[in-house]
This record gives structure tokens, C-alpha cells and sequence, in this order.
């Protein structure tokens, strides 16, 4: 299974050529799909996974850039319309976004906050439930340990989806991460009788 490298605003990473990559993984059939999202105002990592049967497989992965010298509404239009962009290619059925830590800087999560809201927008205006997960929740479930570091979740970002390679940038990884996330406590909160999707404005 090759990897087809395409760049447009945003730079893609797909995990099968052609038009069906669903009958690459599954052979015809189409399982959940999620979009995850790490959400930067200079890099805003996206990834798209598809799960069946309780296996996940990532199908396609890319990082929005936008330019330190343009000004602020530009670059965050930029985000909401290539995040518009990859939920039309790829049609998921639902998304999971990182929330914030402010920690000690609330300054610097500022622009982040920035462009979390664009994301949130995007992916209301395109009619999507959408799950909220901190970063120690998604280490969590991905890794076993909210103190994973960056290596650690790209290794079983990689691991989990079966994937020949790390995703990178770092950006892709977390968002393939976060949609991960989505489905392990989605499917625990279904289980246990709970909500299926996190409820919106715990983020901030």
C-alpha cells in the first residue's frame, strides 16, 4: 500500500491511492469515520481515521499552515476554509478536537484559543457532532499515561492504526491521536451508558 503525497493550502498525507480507500482497508466495507484535530494558529494538524469492529486505520493526515505576517482574521479564514475542505474530501461522520491548556502562560494559549474557535466553526457549520478531549485525556487513551511525551503518541498513533511510518509533523500525529481518543471513550462512555459525545464548551 504506497503512500500518495498531494500539496494544496494544506499538506496531505493519504494512506491509499485512488478514489476508494475504503475498499483498500476493509474491502468494501465502510466503517466510522472521524476526523481528529489539533487546533495552532501557525499549525493546525488534521487526521482521518476509520473504525470498524473495534480496529481503527488511518486513511489521510495533513497540517494547515498559516503565515506569521498576515493578519489574524486572514489566517484563521484560512483554517475554517481548509478544514471546510478536508470534511468535503473525506466526509467524516464525526470529529474530535484538542482542548486547551492554559497552564501557567495564559497569554501564549491565546492564539490557540484563536484558532480552536475557527475549527469549532468549521465543523458546526458543516453539521458535525464534535468531541472535546484534553490533552491528558488523549494521552490516556492512546498511550496508558497522561505524562505520554510527543515520540510516545506518535509511536502508537502508529501502532494503532497500523501504519508503515510515524505521521509527522507532530501536529498530525496529535490529531490522529485525539480522533483515536474520540473512538476509545466513546465506545466506554456507550458501554457504561453514558453520553456517546462529550458535550461542546468544556474546552475552554
Amino acid at each position: 500500500m504506497g503512500l500518495a503525497l498531494c500539496y494544496s493550502r494544506t499538506d496531505v498525507r493519504e494512506i491509499c491511492a485512488g478514489p476508494c480507500l475504503a475498499l483498500c482497508l476493509w474491502r468494501g466495507e465502510v466503517g466510522l469515520v472521524i476526523l481528529g484535530i489539533d487546533p495552532g494558529l501557525a499549525h493546525t494538524g488534521w487526521g482521518i481515521i476509520e473504525e470498524r469492529r473495534g480496529e481503527v486505520r488511518c486513511r489521510a493526515y495533513g497540517c494547515i499552515e498559516t503565515s506569521a505576517g498576515s493578519p489574524l482574521a486572514v489566517r484563521l479564514s484560512h483554517i475554517a476554509r481548509d478544514l471546510k475542505g478536508v470534511v468535503e474530501r473525506y466526509r467524516p461522520d464525526t470529529a474530535a478536537i484538542e482542548s486547551i491548556y492554559f497552564g501557567a502562560n495564559v497569554r501564549s494559549a491565546i492564539p490557540t484559543a484563536h484558532a480552536r474557535g475557527a475549527a469549532l466553526v468549521a465543523l458546526s457549520e458543516c453539521a458535525l457532532e464534535i468531541g472535546e478531549y484534553t490533552p491528558m485525556q488523549i494521552k490516556q487513551a492512546v498511550v496508558g499515561t497522561g505524562a505520554a511525551d510527543k515520540r510516545q503518541v506518535a509511536y502508537m498513533v502508529r501502532t494503532l492504526t497500523q501504519l508503515d511510518h510515524d505521521p509527522h509533523p507532530d501536529h498530525a500525529a496529535d490529531a490522529l491521536a485525539c480522533a483515536i481518543c474520540h473512538v476509545n471513550l466513546s465506545r466506554t462512555r456507550a458501554l457504561t451508558g453514558g453520553e456517546f459525545y462529550q458535550q461542546r464548551g468544556t474546552g475552554y
